[in-house]
Formats: C-alpha cells, sequence, structure tokens
C-alpha cells in the first residue's frame, strides 16, 4: 500500500511502523484524533515527512489505518512552530496508477513539491 504524505511516497505494506502492541493501543483512536496528532506534528515541524520520515511514515500508516480508502495527505503549516489550528489538512484516495508514477518519481528523485503538488494537490496553480 502505497501513502503519499505531503510530497513524500511511502510503502506501507513495509514492515509495521508500529509494533503489535502499540497497533492494539491505537485501534482507540479515531481519525479525529489522528487528524488533531497531524496537524500538532507538522505545526511543530513543517518538514517532518523529510526530517523525521519513522515518524512521518507512522503518521501514513495512523491515517490510513482510520480511513482506509485514503492513500494521500497533505499537512501544510505556513512556519515552524505555529499554532496547530493553522495547519491545513487535506487527504484524497488516489488511483493506484497515479500511486505507482509518485513512487517512481520519487524514486529517481524527481519527486518535489511543485511536481506532487501538480500531480495531486493543485495549492499553487493560480
Amino acid at each position: 500500500m502505497l501513502f503519499l504524505l505531503n510530497d513524500v511516497v511511502f510503502d506501507l505494506d513495509e514492515t509495521c511502523p508500529v509494533a503489535a502492541v502499540d497497533a492494539r493501543r491505537f485501534e482507540k483512536l479515531g481519525f479525529d484524533y489522528v487528524l488533531s496528532l497531524g496537524c500538532e506534528l507538522f505545526a511543530e515541524d513543517p518538514m517532518l515527512h523529510r526530517n523525521d520520515p519513522e515518524r512521518a511514515r507512522r503518521l501514513a500508516w495512523l491515517i490510513h489505518e482510520r480511513s482506509p480508502e485514503v492513500n494521500a495527505a497533505l499537512f501544510a503549516a505556513p512556519e515552524p512552530g505555529c499554532d496547530p489550528d493553522l495547519v491545513e489538512p487535506q487527504f484524497c484516495a488516489l488511483p493506484i496508477l497515479v500511486m505507482q508514477q509518485l513512487q517512481s518519481r520519487s524514486s529517481k528523485g524527481k519527486l518535489d513539491t511543485v511536481a506532487a503538488d501538480r500531480a495531486v494537490w493543485m495549492r499553487l496553480a493560480a
């Protein structure tokens, strides 16, 4: 299962990013809590997906576990250390072919913020 978090593609089928004991604890967390957690993490570090990929992968895993149809998330924070309420989250379900293309671009070092935005989020278009 591929998951796009901002402009990084994670393969969630690789080794589970959380221990089995933690996975059971996380079962009780609702999507709203995971959304708030994501906003807090990206408010602290808007480049979390690049600076701490393991933590970002765990967040992607949690999002997918709570909402299995979602395979892409964007957390746009205006600056490091901002109020979590200022982080703008977006979610979508992309076709597997699009995800594979994004992963291919990523493996070639050609997936960056602008490329991901053009392919998925369209926030910079104007």
